[in-house]
């Protein structure tokens, strides 16, 4: 009814967005320590989650989602993420090469996402008229009130973003960024920059395989440099602090890799770990596994423990 009809009820635009502080931060004298969650109304977070289902099913059925994208979409998680990377690191090691990757962050992503824009995304994907004019008011004279402990402000509008805990942000956030990737891997494939790419939701990287870690990291500037301002065309920045490099290699020996110096781009000179927390995934150059291993059981073994300990209480 709410499609057929082009209207979303604003009884259903208000929100309210909790302040939560990140887990495990050093310091909470930044926003960046930060996580804002919007709570809707329950209904329409159940029409929500149907019209995402359809929505998905859709965009699925026509090929639009970048084969990249692994993230924010129904049957994928970090899991396959890290086997695709885990894939390319392999593969590069029977032609002879090293696998170079350069891991970054789209800074405040969800609230970013620009409405008309959004909008005309949904068209290029072909949908009904009647969907996109439905989103179309969804979208706008939305409000909400930031609560922080106790804390509680007044009601501002939301012209801008998607809320992070709406059913449909996922696959709205999507299709924004699957439009991006098909023009960055254009551009790449003009240029004759060999790059891949790995996307999940705000966290992506880029991939390059070669013997020289010159020409690894060359390619990867220029790529870093076009990521750049095609962001900026779509109203997104990168995070720069959050940028990082990693270098796969079987090489015996001392591992001694020449730094990355983003400083031109704005970013920062960076040099490669001996291991490397994406995802969830802990990496060594050489796709052992042992840190990753020893991190999980660990902690499996501190969780039986606390169990234990909530068991022998009385």
């Amino acid at each position: 009814m709410c499609i057929d009809l082009g209207h979303w009820p604003k009884y259903f635009k208000v929100s309210t967005t909790v302040v939560i502080p990140k887990p495990n931060k050093s310091s909470y004298d930044n926003p960046k320590a930060f996580r804002s969650i919007v709570l809707l109304n329950t209904l329409s977070k159940l029409i929500e989650k149907v019209i995402a289902e359809r929505l998905q099913f859709i965009v699925a059925s026509n090929n639009f989602i970048h084969p990249s994208q692994l993230g924010g979409l129904k049957f994928k998680s970090t899991a396959n993420a890290g086997i695709a990377l885990t894939h390319i690191v392999r593969s590069g090691w029977t032609k002879g090469k090293t696998t170079s990757t350069l891991a970054f962050n789209i800074f405040q992503f969800f609230p970013s996402l620009n409405h008309h824009f959004l909008i005309l995304v949904l068209e290029k994907v072909g949908l009904d008229p009647k969907v996109t004019n439905f989103f179309a008011n969804y979208l706008v004279q939305r409000s909400t009130k930031y609560l922080w402990n106790n804390l509680s402000s007044p009601f501002f509008e939301v012209n801008v973003g998607v809320g992070q805990g709406s059913a449909l942000s996922p696959i709205l956030s999507t299709l924004y960024l699957s439009l991006l990737l098909y023009i960055l891997e254009n551009r790449f494939k003009n240029l004759n920059i060999p790059i891949s790419i790995l996307s999940f939701v705000d966290n992506s990287l880029f991939s390059v395989q070669s013997k020289s870690f010159f020409t690894s990291n060359s390619h990867l500037f220029c790529s870093y440099n076009i990521l750049s301002k095609l962001l900026d065309s779509f109203g997104l920045v990168i995070e720069h602090s959050k940028t990082e490099i990693f270098h796969f290699s079987r090489a015996q020996g001392v591992f001694n890799p020449p730094s990355l110096d983003l400083s031109p781009l704005g970013g920062p000179i960076l040099r490669s770990k001996d291991s490397w927390k994406y995802l969830g995934f802990i990496f060594d150059r050489k796709l052992s596994f042992h840190k990753h291993i020893d991190h999980y059981a660990n902690k499996a073994i501190l969780t039986v423990k606390c169990m234990k300990l909530l068991g022998n209480s009385s």
